[in-house]
């Protein structure tokens, strides 16, 4: 696949919300992690006050690394290799290089910023603007966008992440699809906009998580992102313990479905559904049918709400 020298050799923002685009708390796990082995600083915040309503998404109040007790605010922030004197990157005093257990490889990790926090209340238009501003600041050439969404999905199979950009060169250099999703749509598709409004390339990497398990962090799916994620640029990411963590939520999904037949008998028609769809010898009529008898077995149950293609 040929890739793109927009996000392979430039300036990448990659973007993350919490919130309605984060299901499994898979793409803001996903930024983490990247904040994690980067060690990028913080080099421009968003006031909370003008996109929040403090009675749906709460400040909340910690301990400091001085045990003086603090407010959070909800908010977001962009991090990036640089300080706000536009100096080098600065090792965290906290972790010096010397300790540094996690490295990110490839020949692109140094133009790597992040953008990460709770998705706004309001303002929405006026939130995506001074976004694009920041990117334009430091001069970003492509933004690679993170979400997550619920869907019928096994957690036993591989997890599925679905690759779109509106940018026809983009399509044709990387590989991916135009999204022929229209309805709701959240603070992601906002931005994506907006960015390919001022030229910005953008692509948006989406992540199926299984709904009958929503209430739980999903490693496996942010260990998905990360996988794609690598595709389109040049940085080899260390997952750390993402692996493991991945298997044990696996695992203990398999657990709570031996003691619930029912969760058994719809996992295992999921899977047969994958399967079916996925099989080299699978036709249009084999996969109709299949797809037919999954339905019969749901009954007259109401689907889940979830999302059959990603928003952006």
């Amino acid at each position: 696949m040929t890739q793109s020298d927009l996000f392979r050799g430039g300036r990448l923002l990659v973007v993350a919300f919490e919130g309605w685009n984060d299901a499994g708390e898979a793409a803001s796990g996903a930024v983490k992690a990247l904040k994690e082995v980067l060690d990028v600083v913080p080099i421009a915040d968003v006031d909370p006050e003008d996109y929040y309503d403090f009675q749906l998404n709460r400040p909340t109040v910690e301990f400091d690394e001085d045990g003086k007790r603090r407010v959070r605010w909800p908010g977001v922030t962009f991090y990036g290799p640089v300080n706000n004197d536009g100096l080098p990157r600065e090792i965290s005093p906290d972790r010096s290089a010397g300790e540094r257990i996690l490295d990110v490889s490839g020949t692109n990790h140094d133009n790597i910023y992040l953008l990460l926090g709770t998705e706004p209340s309001r303002g929405w238009r006026t939130f995506a603007t001074e976004t694009i501003d920041q990117a334009l600041t430091a001069d970003i050439t492509g933004i690679v966008i993170l979400g997550a969404l619920l869907a019928d999905v096994p957690h036993s199979r591989p997890i599925t992440v679905h690759a779109s950009s509106e940018n026809a060169q983009v399509r044709e250099e990387l590989g991916v699809e135009r999204s022929s999703y229209e309805g709701p749509v959240g603070i992601l598709s906002i931005i994506a906009a907006a960015a390919e409004e001022v030229g910005i390339p953008v692509v948006s990497l989406w992540a199926s998580v299984p709904h009958y398990v929503h209430n739980a962090p999903s490693p496996k799916a942010t260990l998905a992102l990360l996988d794609k994620l690598e595709e389109f640029v040049d940085v080899t990411i260390p997952r750390g313990d993402l692996v493991d963590e991945a298997r044990a939520w696996e695992d203990g999904i398999d657990a709570l479905a031996d003691d619930d037949d029912d969760m058994k008998s719809y996992i295992v028609s999921l899977e047969r559904a994958r399967d079916a769809v996925e099989a080299p010898e699978a036709s249009g009529e084999a996969i109709a049918q299949e797809f037919e008898r999954y339905l019969r077995k749901r009954g007259d149950d109401e689907p889940p709400q979830s999302a059959t293609e990603p928003p952006a």
